[in-house]
């Protein structure tokens, strides 16, 4: 077996001091310099330095392996206490953290992706952003070089990255992870961290092994040794390759140095390593931006390669985030996070871990200066501010032209996507704008395939950058140009327009003005202040003097970034009652709203129908929920634990004029809260319930709350049509038209009515709706009625429209044998005419109104009811209030001739516009089979009848006769009847 290499030294000193050295390698030959004439004192010292040792005195005593651990321990130690803190942007001097406090795991992705994705991620908001994210696949730091699919471990890998995303503290997270064991002890004995921003700073020639001793504790002698000796065991992890000053000269493969004693400027010696030419078997991990990847990808040669872009923060990372950063303050951290969730723009922009240290910097330096931390962040415009302000104090360096300018040439850019509805610019329209954009931390650089060739594409690094910029761009104008735009902007129907009209109210407010001018010597014009404060007051004042209109969340938003609480007051001054328009109510909007009305007192009354807000959403507006005096709302999404904010939210004496939730599962014991929150209330409109189901209990629990409340409007309760436990019903309804609680969908459930009917047995008015008169309402429910001794009267509607809404009562009257019933069919609510069913093909039409029928109640109960509903329904697919006479001639005796079924019949009593001969005829017949009817026929009153229509017969030319009588007997009919055959001009009776 080859045994390890040592190094042998012969070193000379001069009586001057001179010193002369020669080195080989174990196996080699050292020819010494010949010292003539010179007279040598002191000692000849021969040196083997076994693994870079470098005590003389332990030269031949130590164990190479031994040594060589000590080494790499050593190195080790090191790194953990360098690595173990770092300092912030607006860290004091001495000030830091400990790098695993901050440290939150990125999502990183090692493919590139393709301009279709590009696109939608940049155009994509909030929880669609997010949750586009999260059907990714993604790589760990810890795969980096693991194999691939062909079995192949990657000699180099590619992080490519934005400026912010987290590249150099995930390099840094790489070291300490490695040199406290916990990554890569498998892979690599030694890395070597080489920052490009420090190496742009080193001068003149130097080998590598001197190189590195400006990024390790080492000596070049024992990282020379290392480095020969072990290479393949090596890491090299270049930070910042976009940072690297290049130069075009020294490109050349036969200029770079082969060897790591052979000095070379850094550039050339860094070449070297990255095109393998220099220790080609050791491995290579290098982060850039994506604007210098096509740069790194002509100079990197070692294979094969592993290509990955660090995307930034999921939303479980960005909450992670928080709650790291507010470690040692709950309460804090719980703020910070629901606010900037509550915000699209910043939530979406918080996939950048810059933007998430940026808001949560804010957040603590407001609760140091004692703000209430929990009013939240000024506005989102501040917070790109701030964005753009870090990016070009700590990643913008050595800049080729003025901020400002800087500032003017992306804002030209931006504008131009947003007025061509574009997100993605090809490298020549960026070309011709921006001044070096590679170099340009605001940009992101693409590379996409176009059939034989690659084509580079330039962003932003999302959609609201750009509209950042488009209103940077409009105040950088000169003034007449500036003005200009801003009216063109603001009079425009673009859908991009409400975006950069916030932005620039947000680049008004003072405080965010004053910070550009301090800042970036950057103004902000007061004309453009005064446009588009006269704009917007015009507009608010419009909607309410003219149009009655209800105001866009838009306008609000515009309010909030301005954050100027004289003029949101001035603003609204002529509102008593907001209204919103029909937008979705997002956390964003409740904030910007609770401002608005904060500075608002006068403000009493609320309208929020249409928008359903959800417990979180309640929770934001709470404080202006409280205030109102007048209140419409509609919630959904709640829960039994969610009750308690709805009633604190509530409080007490308000007019609450609708109440309605949506897709929520509230318990009979919510219910119960619900209802007794609102009997506190001045009044009570409309009330709509969603809930897990309904029981007797829940039937009980609105009953009571009817009995003792007033309610002036409609109130019901209703399953959640998600909900998959057993109900009584699927809805309860009380309203004051209606008279009465409607009980929809009984017909399946009726063993459990009559269960909550038994068990209130001083029952004695029922008044039911159902959706539908079916045949079970009478054949079964009512015998069962039959049961309660205090019931004296029951009342069914039909609410369906193709029942016309028919109504059927029953009413009992008491007998010493038996219980009379009276059974009554009515038309109900009727918008023509109150009437069952008539007919319209006639000057005259008949029509039926009312029907009744009196008899003892144990036959009427039996009677034919399917018949009976039959009759009352649709008749032959037409409705019953479009017949001809004949239909209706065949309903009546349809009708009539059930009733000789009914025994003890007593009366039967019908209200009709018209008596026609062919119905004169059944009555008779009805009146001959059924001798318990009634029949009055004494002979004085068939005197009487006879002598009045002996005179109507005498009248000449006779038309029509209106006969009101007690009771219809057969001798009244076969009168009429005589009087109808006899007087040829009559033509209607009634």
């Amino acid at each position: 077996m080859e045994q390890p290499k040592k190094e042998q030294s012969v070193g000379c000193h001069s009586a001057e001091g001179l010193s002369v050295s020669a080195s080989a390698q174990t196996g080699g030959h050292i020819t010494a310099p010949v010292l003539s004439h010179t007279t040598v004192t002191g000692n000849i010292t021969v040196i083997t330095n076994v693994s870079g040792s470098s005590n003389p005195a332990d030269t031949h005593s130590q164990n190479p392996g031994k040594t060589s651990q000590n080494l790499k321990d050593g190195c080790k130690k090191l790194i953990c206490s360098e690595y173990a803190y770092v300092t912030e942007y607006n860290s004091l001097p001495g000030e830091h953290v400990l790098l695993t406090d901050r440290y939150t795991e990125l999502l990183i992705i090692q493919r590139h992706r393709e301009q279709s994705e590009r696109e939608k991620e940049i155009r994509s908001r909030g929880e669609k952003f997010f949750t586009a994210r999260a059907n990714e696949n993604y790589i760990t730091v810890e795969k980096f070089f693991s194999p691939d699919d062909r079995g192949l471990i990657p000699k180099a890998v590619v992080l490519q990255g934005n400026p912010g995303n987290g590249k150099s503290f995930t390099a840094m997270k790489i070291m300490l992870d490695w040199a406290s064991g916990k990554l890569y002890a498998e892979n690599f004995d030694f890395i070597f961290h080489l920052k490009c921003k420090e190496i742009n700073q080193i001068s003149g020639e130097k080998s590598l092994a001197e190189f590195l001793r400006y990024s390790q504790s080492l000596t070049p002698a024992q990282i020379s040794q290392i480095l020969q000796h072990s290479s393949e065991r090596v890491l090299f992890l270049v930070d910042g390759f976009d940072e690297l000053k290049l130069s075009q000269d020294n490109m050349s493969n036969l200029s770079l140095p082969t060897d790591v004693q052979t000095p070379a400027s850094p550039e050339s010696t860094l070449k070297a390593l990255l095109s393998g030419r220099l220790l080609p078997e050791s491995f290579l991990l290098v982060t850039t931006r994506s604007t210098a990847t096509d740069t790194l990808s002509k100079l990197l040669k070692k294979q094969p390669q592993r290509f990955t872009d660090i995307t930034g923060f999921s939303e479980r990372g960005v909450e992670e985030y928080f709650q790291r950063f507010f470690k040692d303050d709950q309460l804090l951290q719980t703020q910070a996070y629901e606010h900037v969730k509550a915000n699209e723009t910043l939530f979406t922009a918080c996939f950048i871990p810059v933007i998430c240290w940026i808001i949560c910097t804010v957040f603590r330096e407001r609760c140091r200066d004692g703000l209430d931390a929990s009013s939240g962040l000024d506005t989102t415009t501040s917070i790109y501010v701030d964005f753009v302000s870090t990016l070009l104090e700590h990643h913008c360096q050595g800049l080729s032209q003025s901020v400002p300018s800087l500032l003017r040439s992306l804002g030209q850019l931006a504008e131009r996507g947003m007025l061509e509805q574009q997100v993605l610019f090809n490298e020549k329209s960026v070309s011709e704008t921006v001044s070096d954009p590679a170099n340009i931390p605001f940009l992101c650089k693409f590379l996409f395939r176009r059939r034989i060739r690659q084509e580079t594409m330039f962003s932003f690094m999302h959609l609201s950058f750009q509209e950042f910029f488009t209103a940077l761009y409009y105040v950088l104008m000169s003034e007449e140009e500036s003005q200009r735009a801003v009216i063109k902007l603001i009079e425009g129907t673009k859908l991009y327009r409400s975006s950069v009209i916030q932005f620039l109210f947000g680049l008004c407010n003072k405080e965010v003005s004053s910070s550009l001018m301090e800042s970036h010597s950057v103004s902000v014009s007061p004309t453009v202040r005064a446009l588009l404060e006269e704009w917007i007051l015009q507009v608010i004042t419009d909607k309410k003097k003219y149009l009655n209109e209800p105001i866009d969340l838009f306008f609000f938003h515009c309010l909030y970034e301005l954050h100027e609480e004289d003029f949101v007051r001035e603003t609204l001054e002529s509102f008593e009652t907001i209204k919103m328009s029909y937008d979705p109510l997002r956390m964003t909007d409740c904030r910007v709203l609770l401002y608005c009305l904060q500075c608002c007192s006068h403000i009493r009354s609320l309208n929020l129908q249409h928008y359903s807000l959800t417990p979180e959403t309640l929770k934001i507006l709470q404080p202006a929920v409280c205030r109102s005096q007048e209140l419409w709302l509609d919630l959904m999404d709640f829960s039994d634990d969610d009750v308690g904010l709805l009633i604190s939210a509530l409080g007490e004496d308000k007019k609450v004029n609708s109440l309605r939730f949506s897709n929520s599962f509230l318990s009979d014991q919510a219910l119960q809260r619900v209802l007794n929150s609102l009997s506190r209330q001045r009044s009570v409109a409309e009330l709509y319930l969603t809930v897990k189901t309904i029981t007797t209990s829940t039937a009980v629990i609105l009953m009571n709350h009817l009995c003792n409340n007033e309610i002036t409007g409609e109130m019901s309760v209703v399953v959640n049509e998600n909900s998959h436990e057993e109900s009584l019903c699927s809805c309860l309804r009380a309203s004051n038209t209606f008279g009465g609680i409607i009980c929809p969908g009984f017909d399946e459930n009726l063993k459990a009515l009559l269960s909550f009917l038994m068990s209130e047995p001083d029952v004695t008015y029922v008044t039911l709706n159902v959706m539908d008169l079916t045949e079970s309402w009478a054949s079964r429910i009512l015998p069962h009625l039959q049961v309660f001794p205090n019931l004296n009267h029951i009342r069914v509607g039909c609410v369906r429209e193709e029942f016309d809404e028919l109504g059927i009562s029953w009413s009992f009257n008491e007998s010493q044998t038996d219980r009379d019933l009276r059974l009554f069919f009515t038309a109900q609510n009727f918008t023509q005419s109150d009437v069952l069913f008539r007919t319209s093909d006639s000057p005259t039409p008949l029509s039926l109104s009312e029907f009744c029928l009196t008899g003892p109640q144990s036959e009427l109960l039996n009677i034919d009811w399917k018949s009976v509903i039959q009759i009352f329904c649709k008749f032959k697919d037409k409705p019953i209030t479009e017949m001809c006479g004949e239909d209706f001639d065949e309903k009546m005796d349809a009708l009539l001739s059930l009733l000789p079924s009914v025994c003890g019949l007593k009366t039967v009593e019908m209200k009709m516009s018209d008596l026609t001969v062919n119905l004169a005829v059944r009555i008779i017949s009805l009146i001959q089979t059924c001798p318990g009817l009634h029949n009055v026929n004494s002979p004085e009153f068939n005197e009487h009848v006879n002598a009045l229509l002996s005179f109507l017969n005498s009248v000449p030319g006779l038309k029509f006769i209106c006969v009101g009588v007690a009771s219809l007997t057969e001798s009244w009919v076969t009168r009429i009847l005589s009087l109808i055959q006899t007087c040829p001009s009559l033509q209607r009776v009634r």
